[in-house]
């Protein structure tokens, strides 16, 4: 599920946005439903059923083994009683793959869906299947110590109650947050009530810089594409969605975010917690900005965090972030296979644990291959003068990694990546002038259709395409078609039709979901309104990351040549800011600075109310919880210039 805050603010955000009104638009989707998989598409799952290892079938008793028991209710609800989670929902993959599923992606959803209460080894258990992240219980000698404790309070508390269920009653002795993605944090709200007083609270150095302010500047722009990647809209099943590759979706509980108390900075640190000895390997820049692996040496036991999985992961994540760097990654998994050299059992943030030395150190070293395999060719490919687009068309996997499940691409693709490595180091321009400066795609798409004879003669061209079962390329003219009129119906259904077939041909689930929300919203649906922040969120912004958000709100038009200074005092914080307007810009900085046009003197988070989250500062200042000092209608002035986000915009139409 990978912000790189979810995955990680984006997904708050867009989670948060689609528990209501999906439904209808599920429904919508579904009534209007075109063709059946075509003969190109069944052909295209035939050949990748005989060129998958299905006959390797470790995946299926890794998965399976140790299992306790799960949940006698298959609901996990919120305090309002909506659904958060349920257990049965991908149930219907055990029966054989359908025409409109890869078969590979398939089998990978039958092993990822498995959910309950897991063994792992004397000490450590994993919940897995409550959550798009696993939460793992390691046994200490007076409680549990929590390592990643999921995306909302209501799965990771229906975890603990599971683990209490089987286990006995224990309090929570310490929680560790293995990066800073907020499905590895955003339920730790729900086992805290549970927690010895002062309980220790540990994470990578870094880590609540990276998990509060990542994602926070394009976090609308994030979410609505979050949106697309893990098809939250999209109804489950087998002409819908098919999970999200690490996990089989997000949960849209209540998300927030209890502040580590200790970081960890450097490999190698050794701690004891709760009598159980620790060991760290501090991975910055790998799959996340703050991340870190986590040894138990004294059991042999080796939590790789999200820096191994179950699938090939992505170096930059659909939703959009910033580029991870591929190379860091390799070097991480090379540096584990040393640090963890002689583990018998390996478990993950994602998926399903590993189990015998030999084993792990063979999925570590072909895992870690990969990653150095796509950087480095496409580093030697980048300097032969080929482009990201040609590196992607062209690359491969070598066959012995092709034929490792966990180096598919149900996450990450080899495609995508290869591009992103290629942005990594060169950015998005690929040295053509003609690239220079490209026609919008509202005026491209005119031009290109008149130029092909109109419209009708691209669909006409669509068509015998369709008709070959040649989609990409039928897509790319009716792209074309609806971006020069988005009106022209046809064009548009067509265009669905071409985005399904797609879909049900994906091995990667996360392009599936794209095609698939594409061809819905191709075809009427609407997308549901972003939310504001998450409250759990919002309240975690430091006050420099509040106003930068303001910062890349200000509409300058509106502000024209107008000048204002406004002053900031947080009592609660024992802080100030002020933040000037001029040139059409928004900046601010610590302390009062100069003579301010007016001062507002509140408590920080109810400004973070009023700004993030629309509450009324009026009653505040009647009341004198707050005051102004100097003129009254400058605050006014200043939030008059501020845009609220407007997803959800368009995507597949202008």
């Amino acid at each position: 599920m990978g912000r790189r805050m979810l995955k990680g603010l984006a997904v708050v955000l867009a989670a948060g946005c689609c528990s209501g009104g999906s439904a209808a638009f599920a429904q919508t989707a579904a009534a209007r439903a075109a063709d059946p998989p075509s003969a190109t598409t069944r052909a295209v799952n035939e050949a990748a059923r005989a060129a998958a290892p299905f006959q390797d079938r470790r995946d299926y008793d890794f998965a399976a083994r140790g299992f306790v028991a799960t949940r006698k209710d298959p609901l996990i609800r919120a305090a309002d009683g909506r659904v958060v989670w349920d257990l049965n929902t991908f149930s219907f993959v055990e029966a054989p793959a359908p025409d409109t599923v890869n078969p590979s992606l398939w089998r990978h959803a039958q092993v990822l869906s498995r959910a309950g209460l897991f063994k792992v080894s004397d000490r450590i258990w994993q919940v897995r299947g409550f959550d798009i992240a696993n939460v793992t219980f390691v046994k200490g000698d007076k409680g549990w110590i929590v390592i990643d404790p999921l995306t909302a309070d209501e799965t990771a508390r229906a975890a603990y109650d599971l683990v209490t269920e089987q286990l006995g009653k224990r309090p929570v002795s310490a929680i560790i947050y293995t990066h800073s993605h907020i499905d590895h944090f955003g339920g730790a709200g729900g086992i805290l009530p549970f927690a010895v007083p002062d309980v220790p609270i540990l994470a990578p150095q870094g880590f609540t810089d990276a998990a509060v302010g990542e994602n926070v500047i394009a976090g609308p722009a994030m979410a609505r594409r979050a949106i697309y990647q893990f098809g939250l809209t999209l109804p489950k099943g087998p002409t819908g969605n098919m999970g999200s590759g690490i996990g089989m979706a997000v949960a849209p509980g209540t998300q927030g975010l209890v502040p580590p108390n200790r970081e960890i900075a450097k490999t190698g640190t050794e701690i004891v917690l709760d009598g159980v000895k620790l060991r760290f390997q501090v991975t910055p820049g790998t799959e996340a900005p703050a991340e870190m692996n986590i040894g138990f040496p004294d059991w042999k036991v080796a939590d790789l965090a999200e820096n191994a999985n179950v699938t090939q992961h992505n170096i930059l994540t659909p939703r959009g972030a910033v580029v991870r760097n591929a190379k860091a990654w390799a070097q991480g998994l090379t540096e584990a296979i040393d640090f963890f050299a002689g583990a018998d059992v390996m478990i993950t943030s994602h998926g399903w644990p590993r189990f015998g030395a030999a084993e792990i150190t063979d999925f570590l070293g072909k895992h870690r291959d990969a990653y150095a395999y796509l950087h480095d060719q496409t580093v030697r490919l980048m300097n032969q003068g080929l482009t990201g687009d040609e590196i992607a068309a062209k690359l491969t996997l070598p066959k012995a990694l092709q034929q490792e499940w966990y180096d598919r691409p149900y996450y990450g693709s080899l495609s995508f990546n290869a591009r992103a490595v290629y942005q990594f180091y060169m950015g998005w321009y690929d040295g053509n002038p003609v690239h220079l400066a490209p026609l919008p795609p509202e005026e491209g798409g005119r031009r290109y259709v008149e130029a092909l004879g109109g419209a009708a003669r691209v669909r006409q061209l669509a068509q015998a395409a369709y008709d070959k079962g040649d989609y990409a390329w039928a897509a790319e003219l009716l792209n074309r078609a609806v971006f020069a009129d988005a009106g022209d119906t046809a064009a548009r259904d067509l265009l669905a039709r071409c985005y399904q077939q797609l879909a049900w041909q994906s091995e990667n689930s996360l392009w599936r979901n794209m095609y698939l929300t594409g061809a819905s919203e191709l075809r009427g649906a609407q997308p549901p309104a972003a939310s504001a922040i998450s409250p759990g969120i919002a309240g975690s912004l430091t006050p420099d990351q509040l106003f930068d958000v303001l910062s890349v709100r200000f509409a300058a038009e509106k502000a024209g040549d107008a000048k204002l200074r406004l002053a900031f005092v947080f009592p609660d914080r024992n802080a100030q800011v002020t933040v000037t307007v001029g040139n059409g810009v928004l900046v601010h900085r610590p302390g009062v600075v100069g003579t301010p046009d007016a001062t507002l003197t509140i408590k920080y988070a109810d400004l973070v109310a009023a700004l993030l989250r629309g509450q009324p500062l009026a009653p505040k200042i009647a009341s004198g919880e707050a005051r102004i000092e100097g003129q009254m209608a400058a605050f006014a002035q200043l939030v008059s210039w501020i845009d609220k986000p407007t997803p959800p915009f368009a995507i597949v139409t202008p």
